[in-house]
């Protein structure tokens, strides 16, 4: 079905949304947010990613929705698992997890024509000080730059505030990727930048949706894509991490379309 998509272009190709369509993107980043919230109690050492996307593709197919992510360029899979040093785009499969490991899952839905798409961070038994330590900068290098939106800042604020907070804890962040506008399609203008300069970049305008998604690595920033054209590593093998909402400009301020329903997002009892 295809559905009518309102508002207006900005001169730098970003589309502004109407009033009645952040009623849309709450549904859909909520039906995002509560998949992740029922993974919790799933991951644990022992268990493969594949069965953990197997839950993912069940549900979405149980709530009568759609992933965005089965057929998208090929990929056959509801969600992106990323372990340790995978930074983005990790493909589901017969790997096990092992106690101490870390990973990130990615899952987008769409609901009535609408994109939700949402990650986090979760361990599986209990990680090292180093890498509890990895997630917390990233979660809060998330909050910063969700903190930085507001009609009349800019994206490179959001940037800058993110880049600030990671190096100041003495870790990078990934240039290689970015956050992206989305609405009614997957991605689209902008490229949302994880670091940046104040005051530069296009001016952040009501009704702009789009995710922040920062990814930060405990080394180098510097990413390689393995052979499979989707896996992307850091090329030092360190640890990275990577947290994800979506949000969207209100007239004061922004709003998280994928806040975890059960205060789930980044608590310790995810992350024990």
């Amino acid at each position: 079905m295809l559905h009518e998509t309102r508002g207006r272009i900005t001169k730098d190709g970003i589309r502004i949304y109407e009033d009645a369509d952040f009623a849309g993107m709450r549904v859909a980043g909520r039906v995002a947010a509560e998949i992740l919230d029922m993974l919790v109690p799933l991951v644990k050492p022992g268990v493969t990613t594949g069965e953990l996307d197997d839950f993912i593709t069940a549900e979405i197919t149980r709530r009568g929705v759609i992933s965005a992510t089965i057929g998208y360029k090929g990929y056959r899979h509801a969600s992106c698992i990323s372990v340790n040093h995978v930074v983005c785009h990790g493909i589901p499969g017969g790997k096990v997890l092992m106690d101490g490991d870390i990973l990130n899952i990615d899952v987008t839905v769409i609901v009535d024509g609408w994109y939700g798409d949402n990650s986090r961070m979760y361990v599986a038994g209990t990680a090292p000080r180093k890498a509890m330590r990895l997630i917390e900068v990233t979660h809060d290098a998330l909050m910063r730059g969700i903190a930085a939106v507001k009609p009349g800042n800019t994206f490179g604020d959001i940037g800058a505030a993110i880049q600030t907070h990671v190096e100041a804890n003495r870790m990078s962040v990934v240039r290689d990727f970015c956050g992206h506008g989305l609405g009614r399609v997957f991605h689209a203008p902008p490229n949302v930048l994880h670091y940046g300069r104040p005051h530069t970049g296009a001016v952040l305008e009501e009704g702009m949706f789009f995710t922040i998604e920062p990814m930060v690595n405990l080394g180098r920033p510097e990413t390689k894509t393995l052979a499979d054209d989707w896996t992307a590593v850091t090329r030092d093998k360190s640890l990275s991490a990577q947290f994800e909402h979506s949000v969207g400009v209100t007239a004061t301020g922004v709003e998280i379309f994928t806040t975890s329903p059960a205060g789930l997002f980044y608590t310790p009892s995810v992350t024990r």
